[in-house]
Formats: C-alpha cells, sequence, structure tokens
C-alpha cells in the first residue's frame, strides 16, 4: 500500500494529515505502508495528479475521498467531518475509508492491500 499526501505550501495542514494517516495505517493493521508527501508548486504540477486542494490524501493513486472537485488550483481542501467543516478529515474517517477501500476491492475483484 502507498500513501500520498499531495499538498502545497501554504496549507499547514498537510503535516497534521501525515501524522492521521500514519494513525489510520496502524489501526487498520498496515503500519509498514510507505507514506510519501508531495508539494505541489505549480498549476502544472496539480494538473499531473489527483488533486482536489491541500492536502489530498491518495491511496495507491486514488483520492482516499473521492469527489469531482478536481482542481489545478494551489488551494487548501475542506472536508466534511462529525464536528463540521475542518481542513482535515479525522483519524475515525480515514480509517473507516481504508477498510471501506479494502472491502470495495475485494468485492470487484480486484487486489487487496
Amino acid at each position: 500500500m502507498r500513501v500520498e499526501i499531495l499538498h502545497i505550501e501554504d496549507c499547514a495542514n498537510w503535516e497534521e494529515a501525515a501524522l492521521r494517516v500514519r494513525a489510520a495505517l496502524a489501526a487498520t493493521g498496515h503500519e509498514d505502508a510507505t507514506i510519501i508527501t508531495t508539494a505541489l508548486r505549480t498549476q502544472e504540477d496539480a494538473a499531473r495528479v489527483a488533486f482536489a486542494g491541500s492536502p489530498t490524501i491518495t491511496v495507491d493513486g486514488d483520492d482516499l475521498f473521492p469527489t469531482d472537485g478536481l482542481t489545478t488550483d494551489l488551494a487548501c481542501r475542506i472536508y466534511f467531518t462529525p464536528s463540521g467543516v475542518a481542513g482535515l478529515p479525522t483519524v475515525g474517517q480515514m480509517t473507516e475509508a481504508m477498510r471501506h477501500r479494502r472491502i470495495d476491492g475485494a468485492r470487484v475483484g480486484g487486489a487487496t492491500s
């Protein structure tokens, strides 16, 4: 499993995102997963990846929180959490999304991690 955090330097949430991703990986038994942080500096950088604002968290190339809101704008992303709108999903939301992703992958016959 490869997790990538796509971010811009002006959005400080990417550092906390890395900590929450690590906690969610531990909760799902993937402590050994690779986490990569990638700073996007130009609109061209953002156009080359599935970017939906900073931070975008991908697992094996797929957005952990899929949206139709892909952008090349170097902007922060918002997430809807149990406490309201926030700059990051909660650890619980990340954990659930990772578990759901594995179940969906198994159901459609894809490889699971």
